[in-house]
């Protein structure tokens, strides 16, 4: 049904999208005019907490430092008392930064559970196919979970650990960051509030970037669908995620199609060496030279654990890619999970969606199309452009100038945490949206598109 058209008008004021009349190329834009309605605070707001919050870590590497750190700035919420952590240097660099006592060091996240309760929660950022066997033995244990996505390698072990969840009654939220970032908590405002008429259908386009693929799809931790998950649940159940949050509908049938094309041992150029650094003929011209990446250009580098001084930085970038998976070449590597992927969806009240996943671009940053019977939005992570189709005009939301973003996945990951802690601390699963009852439909979601990819299926959603 169409809204009314004062509705709508109401609804527009509300977000903060009525133009202020200034036009740029026959295109009119505005800026929200009541600065009272933005998403973030300047500073995030503290959670309303009753106690300081301890928790384990389980993994110190990347994600791991990124939700620890906020035990860093907001140490009032945030306590880690405990990492396990099997690489020597990043346990103790993650320890010292802590100060974690001796005796809630450990080497590997069994020796956690080894000991009684000492703590509220656990948070899991160990690798995809060490999420099952921790969260398990946490939730057995009685802790509460922040756990990163995917949930598990396997639909079964999904339901596994929400079944225990269930019967011991614990808070699990999983890391879908990106509901707790301003602009997308934006343009799900602007869906449900009907400025744009009934939903119709979606487009979501997320450009991986070439450099971005080499690194961590073809060389680099998550290039295995056995050592981890498909592509499409290891990098886009964020996606799949945000689209089923977006539409609020349950999705009904999925179809996908992609391959592994490209990085493959027959499309190694002529003179190329098994690594960049043993004489390769091409390297000098080659997009995926890991000496120019990490050595040369310094970057991809969060998942070396280096020294922070020269030059005996510069050296251990030279032996890792001398040496380790981060110098071979992308075509002679032993990655299979695809590097281009389409999946598409029916939800009901026959709303259609589109998700794109693509390595070859020189751009990350999500692209969103939103299609409504009344008018239709565009976003590429910073810009929202409304237009509604019954005026013609447009408005312009920019995330820059209304929200402060704090963290990583443009202020999604401590936005996350932020909501974890309350929930913890109040028991109450419904201060967060990212639950594990919630995200198991979007995992769902992939599973089927990876079986839909393989078989050239349309599968059904029970």
């Amino acid at each position: 049904m169409k809204p009314p058209t004062n509705s709508r008008r109401e609804a527009l004021k509300a977000l903060g999208l009525v133009s202020l009349g200034t036009t740029l190329g026959g295109v009119a834009f505005g800026k929200p005019v009541d600065q009272t309605l933005h998403i973030a605070p300047a500073e995030p707001t503290a959670p309303n907490l009753t106690k300081t919050i301890k928790a384990i870590v389980v993994g110190a590497g990347n994600r791991g430092n990124v939700y620890g750190g906020y035990a860093l700035k907001y140490p009032d919420q945030l306590d880690i008392v405990g990492v396990a952590e099997p690489i020597p240097l990043r346990q103790q660099r993650f320890v010292d930064k802590h100060k974690i006592r001796e005796d809630r060091r450990f080497v590997t996240w069994e020796h956690v559970f080894d000991q009684p309760k000492f703590a509220d929660a656990i948070i899991i950022t160990t690798p995809d196919d060490l999420h099952h066997g921790p969260a398990m033995a946490a939730l057995a244990l009685g802790y509460d979970l922040l756990l990163e996505k995917p949930i598990a390698q396997s639909w079964q072990e999904c339901k596994e650990i929400r079944d225990l969840a269930e019967e011991k009654g614990r808070i699990v939220a999983v890391c879908h960051v990106l509901r707790y970032s301003p602009y997308y908590q934006k343009i799900k405002a602007v869906i449900d509030s009907g400025v744009l008429g009934e939903l119709v259908s979606m487009q979501h386009f997320e450009p991986i970037q070439h450099v971005h693929m080499s690194h961590s799809y073809v060389r680099g931790n998550w290039r295995r669908e056995a050592d981890t998950n498909p592509i499409i649940l290891a990098k886009s159940c964020h996606d799949l995620d945000i689209m089923r949050w977006w539409i609020d509908r349950p999705c009904e049938y999925v179809s996908s199609f992609g391959s592994l094309k490209w990085f493959r041992k027959e499309n190694a150029p002529e003179g190329s060496t098994k690594r960049c650094t043993d004489g390769c003929a091409i390297e000098a011209t080659c997009p995926y030279s890991a000496k120019k990446i990490y050595y040369d250009n310094r970057t991809w580098l969060h998942h070396f654990d280096l020294p922070q001084e020269e030059p005996a930085r510069g050296e251990a970038i030279l032996k890792n890619i001398t040496e380790g998976p981060y110098g071979r070449c992308v075509y002679h590597c032993d990655n299979d999970v695809a590097d281009h992927q389409i999946v598409s969806l029916q939800f009901a009240d026959q709303i259609t969606a589109n998700f794109n996943m693509e390595a070859f671009t020189h751009y990350q940053g999500r692209r969103t199309r939103v299609m409504g019977s009344m008018g239709d939005m565009v976003g590429d992570e910073t810009d929202l452009l409304i237009t509604d189709f019954q005026t013609g005009k447009q408005e312009k939301w920019n995330v820059h100038d209304n929200a402060s973003l704090d963290s990583g996945h443009g202020g999604g990951d401590w936005g996350l945490v932020r909501d974890w802690l309350q929930a913890v601390d109040q028991q109450d699963g419904t201060l967060l949206t990212s639950t594990l009852t919630a995200s198991m439909e979007s995992h769902q979601m992939g599973f089927l598109a990876e079986k839909s990819r393989r078989n050239r299926t349309v599968e059904s959603i029970g």
